[in-house]
């Protein structure tokens, strides 16, 4: 196995040129979640220079299945390509290198021609910025016969282990009755006020909740004119977990506060989710394990321990249907934050790039450890099992 590992380290570097042309022309060239008609095309071409079959997937445009099979039976392993972008600041959360590091992984293996075991399988996966295409992968059976699947994120620090919120996304609508501010005021309903006590009654609520509730939100519209009593107002919020069970709860906490603000304002509320519900991330310390121990073969002495995540991601989803990772690399100092100007300057930098080689290896090698040592894969699914069964 450590000759075939050796190997697959020495075709990630014969490709790095190809590796580190994908995040460049993504990073020179943002595309928000679902437009990422460049991304998909040149990673498409791409992949099926390395012998790959590509196929579109229905319903998501920007999303494509790359696979490979190798002429020994073994289990499929899936490598997950982001490449949208962030509005106006782009590349500053580093899908550019997500996709450059999967794709190189994914393209070694598929070099490795008689000692490939099993299949290789590289997922577009679109949006993950907003409406998270990997949800409707995932309701679309994509990982149904998948035994294993793996994605490395640019960060401020290196770990193998990270966690995710579970999150849910909803939009509350207020419809009121427009009159003169001044001059007639008690003939209009204020639907603004009502959002303005949804934000209040949120703001009440946070002090009984558990610690790691996460909720926030936006006014997208409150009216036209100040002499206007505004008969519409919209309000976009996140509501985030660290379980998805108790992050439902909290959904319908909020709700309640929605609906007291429609009671008490006499404005007609509706609700709706704007984008997909992300489920909270469960990473497989078996594959963790054995992802950090490849770091260290390769190198890297400064890795954290588990990071607990405050964001969320649609690899959250996939997480909860088969084996999965979602470790960190660093590409810039700890006091540079995700999503801003200098991470998005990391993400097109030098070391960027070769975070994503060194990510590329690292995934590599532990799929080809998934594919040649069945007894390891096998442990990563029995810890899977174990951590998704309901609680007895």
């Amino acid at each position: 196995m450590e000759s075939l590992k050796e190997k697959v380290v020495l075709q990630v570097d014969e490709i790095k040129n190809d590796i580190f042309e994908v995040a460049d022309e993504i990073h020179r060239n943002p595309e928000l979640g679902n437009q990422e008609f460049k991304a998909s095309k040149l990673l498409r071409e791409k992949i099926a220079n390395y012998g790959f079959t590509v196929k579109d997937v229905e319903g998501l445009p920007t999303a494509f299945i790359a696979t490979k099979k190798g002429t020994k039976p073994g289990p499929t392993i899936a490598l997950l390509a982001e490449y949208d972008a962030l509005p106006q600041i782009g590349h500053a959360c580093g899908h550019n290198l997500i996709a450059a590091a999967s794709f190189g992984a994914a393209a070694a293996l598929g070099k490795l021609g008689n000692d490939l075991v099993g299949e290789v399988m590289l997922v577009g996966s679109p949006a993950e910025e907003t409406d998270g295409a990997k949800v409707l992968l995932v309701e679309k059976g994509i990982f149904r016969d998948v035994d294993a699947a793996m994605m490395v994120h640019p960060g401020n620090k290196t770990t193998a282990y990270s966690t995710s919120l579970a999150m849910e996304a909803i939009e509350f609508t207020y419809t009121g009755k427009a009159a003169h501010a001044a001059a007639a005021p008690h003939m209009g309903i204020n639907a603004l006020d009502a959002v303005i006590m949804l934000f209040n009654g949120i703001n009440a609520l946070r002090q009984q909740l558990k610690s790691d509730v996460r909720i926030h939100g936006i006014i997208t519209e409150g009216g036209k004119a100040p002499n206007i009593i505004p008969d519409r107002a919209v309000a976009r919020f996140y509501v985030r977990a660290k379980e998805k069970g108790y992050m439902l709860k909290v959904k319908e906490k909020v709700i309640a506060c929605a609906k007291g603000a429609e009671l008490a304002t006499g404005a007609k509320l509706s609700y709706k989710n704007f984008e997909l519900p992300f489920d909270n991330l469960i990473t497989n310390k078996t594959m963790a394990d054995m992802f950090k121990h490849n770091l260290k073969e390769l190198g890297v002495s400064d890795i954290s321990d588990e990071e607990e995540g405050i964001g969320s991601t649609d690899m959250g989803n996939v997480s909860q249907v088969v084996p999965a990772i979602h470790p960190h690399i660093a590409i810039a100092e700890r006091n540079v934050a995700p999503h801003s100007i200098e991470f998005c300057q990391a993400a097109g930098s030098s070391r960027g790039k070769e975070a994503a080689l060194l990510s590329a290896k690292a995934m590599a090698m532990l799929a080809v450890e998934l594919a040649v040592k069945p007894e390891l894969l096998q442990k990563a699914k029995q810890e899977f099992t174990k951590a998704t069964s309901p609680s007895l």
